[in-house]
């Protein structure tokens, strides 16, 4: 009833103009910290259910339309071809968008979208597709991955579609990376990342979390983990970096599982995170110096923004909430559910405000979450949608170059903008655009050492145009700024030989009498590939590396990333085996024997994410059972009991028994008892159903209709098809009750 209470605020204002229309939307009831201002720049009727924006090289945002999701408490209609991309438009130019035209359209359940290469990629479960953009509209439509995402609950498909500096394009929920280069799409095995959103810092390190744990990330660049395929990281990527998920809101609201012991505190309020979304590190450098790198985090379950500080500590990352009893940003209003953040051509950051009363998908919503949306009328607020964007107080907006009409020179000053946003986008044009003539000026730039972060995007904007030497790189490599070193060190791997062996032999020696963690880290992680193109005349400096670094897990796995199991490697490193290398000698010797057996880490294996279970059996719920038990799992009059609080719901045993083998005579639901004269057929006489079938209908089944749901593995439903009734039929009431667990 309170979001009832603040729609009352929602009035629509035509301005004098009769071709500029815009939309106001009240703030009140949203606190925002001090020194800060919180500004509508699109709402409905030009919005509904937006989940992620972008910015073209205008400045203009295009926003991903997903209409079609939670429409009501069932998720109705969850595949119809309602969703679309939106151009947003301020044509009187005060900040505020006034038109939105269509860009694509009858799209079901898009979810990421990204401007590169001078088009726009964008996803369509489970296709990930570019097209090339002529007047505002597309061309040319190419299928960069068949099966980018499988069918399926839209919680748990790849997002993202992040463009690192390092040239390649990263997403949440998957383990692939994409490029395209010389006008191939490629497509890379990388980590497997987070849930909904992801992002990354200036130096190119990935952050991202999932429902339950608000800020996950690596603590080293992409990809240096997981080059030797037979290794499994496990303390240097995807590390919760706060053990923290404190959430502080303004008040009471539905939360899915609220009934649970330690979900809300005694006045009724989320105590920590459930549903963290979308996620930024801020870069846009108009927020203060304490604000850089500060990561935000959308949690729209509680109506809230939180913040977190970074701190880089030797080869970690740390994090810490900003506040102990407060948020950045938090709300009265039920309906604001921020799903995605971003930086912007302006230095803000942008707020992507899917304003939807349910935002959980129906296979996961449990009965007394459903009961709490009824009453409080969360299921009727599914057409609105929102971008807000925090600025800081004081500020003027500061309008985004058009970089289609500037010249190469004038794209490489912007490499040393204040602004992260700008920055990326002045080095993919360079790159796309294949702006070779400015090759020199940016060498210049990268040994001039006036600006760290410029450096950085330069290296980068040469490595895409194929203009990086290894001599150049050895230049780099020695130069004042460590972050520059290690990119440096990274980049020189691709010219590892005989041929440059000496020098960068002589390179590394130097880099590590610096005693420099961060430059270690990245020496380990390359001087296995240089010791196997050099027939083994760096392994003095590996070892080295991993007796002055004993104990630092993360240095560790660098190491053994770059390293082959061959077996000249092994025989040194047992060589007066001390207690320091022992734990390196242990994890080699697990490295070669997964080899030997075949073994790889899963991201070389796995060619797609599969469906998630309980949304795979709410479709087969939906086919086979809600005719006779109802949509809502209620039941229906003479036809069959309802399943909402049956005890041999919150069974998955007795459920098991009773969806394979059938049910007949009377039962007993919540005291009631049904006797129908009707039997149930079982599922387990029809071949096209198998066993993993029937494990994914009980985990919907028992999640759905059940506040204590249970559920186990395909192989104990193979167990359960050989508990045969005594009369070889369906199962009793009275058998059901004797039987019990495994």
């Amino acid at each position: 009833m309170r979001y009832l209470l603040f729609s009352a605020f929602f009035i629509f204002i035509i301005s004098c103009s009769r071709t500029y229309d815009e939309t106001y939307v009240s703030l009140e009831g949203y606190q925002i910290e001090e020194g800060f201002d919180l500004e509508v720049i699109a709402a409905e009727p030009l919005l509904k259910a937006p989940v992620a924006i972008d910015f073209d090289s205008q400045g203009r945002i295009w926003v991903v339309q997903m209409p079609g999701y939670m429409n009501d408490i069932e998720g109705s209609d969850e595949d119809a071809p309602n969703g679309s991309i939106k151009i947003l438009e301020d044509l009187d130019n005060d900040g505020v968008a006034d038109h939105a035209k269509t860009f694509l359209d009858s799209l079901v359940m898009p979810r990421a979208l990204a401007h590169v290469y001078g088009g726009l990629l964008y996803s369509e479960p489970p296709f990930l597709y570019f097209v090339d953009i002529e007047n505002d509209q597309p061309k040319n439509r190419t299928v960069v991955d068949s099966i980018y995402a499988a069918d399926g609950n839209p919680e748990h498909q790849p997002n993202g579609l992040l463009l690192n500096i390092d040239n390649w394009i990263y997403n949440a929920k998957s383990n692939f990376r994409y490029q395209r280069k010389n006008g191939v799409w490629l497509k890379e095995p990388t980590t497997f990342r987070g849930q909904w959103g992801i992002s990354h810092d200036n130096f190119g390190r990935l952050y991202y979390n999932n429902n339950s744990q608000q800020l996950l990330g690596d603590h080293v660049l992409p990809n240096r983990m997981v080059r030797n395929k037979h290794f499994t990281p496990k303390k240097s990527v995807s590390q919760m970096l706060t053990k923290d998920q404190r959430v502080y809101p303004l008040q009471e609201v539905a939360v899915n599982r609220g009934y649970a012991k330690g979900v809300l505190d005694a006045d009724s309020l989320l105590i920590n995170t459930t549903a963290a979304a979308g996620l930024v590190v801020y870069n846009g450098g108009v927020f203060s110096e304490d604000y850089n790198q500060n990561v935000f985090v959308s949690i729209p379950e509680v109506n809230l923004i939180k913040r977190n500080i970074l701190n880089f500590k030797g080869t970690k990352t740390e994090a810490k909430q900003a506040y102990e009893d407060k948020e950045f940003i938090a709300s009265l209003d039920e309906g604001f559910r921020p799903v995605s953040l971003n930086n912007g051509p302006d230095g803000s950051m942008y707020i992507v405000d899917m304003h939807r009363g349910v935002i959980g998908h129906h296979a996961y919503l449990s009965p007394y979450f459903r009961t709490k949306t009824l009453e409080n009328r969360l299921d009727t607020v599914t057409d609105y949608g929102r971008i807000l964007k925090v600025n800081k107080t004081g500020v003027l907006r500061e309008k985004a170059p058009n970089f289609d009409d500037m010249s190469a020179t004038a794209l490489v000053s912007l490499l040393n903008h204040k602004n992260g946003w700008i920055r990326n986008r002045a080095q993919h044009h360079l790159i796309y655009k294949k702006k070779t003539e400015v090759i020199s000026e940016l060498k210049t730039l990268i040994l001039n050492q006036e600006n760290e972060l410029a450096q950085l995007h330069a290296l980068y904007v040469l490595a895409g145009l194929d203009a990086l030497d290894f001599d150049f790189l050895a230049e780099v490599a020695v130069l004042a700024s460590s972050k520059v070193n290690a990119h440096a060190i990274v980049l020189l791997e691709a010219f590892a030989s005989e041929e440059h062996a000496e020098k960068a032999k002589a390179i590394f020696k130097s880099l590590m009498n610096r005693t420099n963690a961060e430059i270690d880290l990245y020496l380990a992680s390359t001087l296995g590939v240089w010791n196997q193109k050099t027939n083994g005349k760096f392994l003095p400096e590996l070892k080295k590396l991993s007796r002055d670094h004993f104990g630092d897990h993360v240095l560790r796995e660098a190491l053994i990333s770059g390293l082959t199991d061959d077996q000249l490697i092994l025989e040194y490193l047992s060589e007066d085996v001390s207690m320091k290398d022992l734990k390196l000698k242990m994890d080699l010797e697990k490295v070669a024997s997964d080899k030997e057996k075949g073994i790889t880490n899963i991201i070389y294996s796995r060619k797609f994410l599969n469906e998630d279970n309980r949304t795979a059996g709410g479709k087969m719920f939906f086919q086979i059972c809600a005719s006779c038990h109802g949509t809502n799992g209620a039941g229906i009059e003479g036809l069959a009991p309802p399943l909402q609080g049956s005890a041999y719901v919150a069974d998955g045993e007795k459920l098991g028994l009773i969806i394979l083998h059938g049910l007949q005579g009377p039962i007993t639901v919540k005291g009631k008892t049904y006797d129908l004269n009707l039997a149930m057929p079982g599922l387990i006489r029809n071949e096209h159903i198998t066993d993993k079938d029937i494990a994914d209908l009980i985990a919907y089944v028992s999640n759905a209709f059940s506040d204590e749901p249970d559920w186990f593995k395909k192989e104990r439903v193979t167990e359960l098809r050989a508990l045969i009734p005594k009369s070889g039929a369906e199962y009793t009431e009275e058998e059901l009750l004797q039987h019990s667990k495994k």
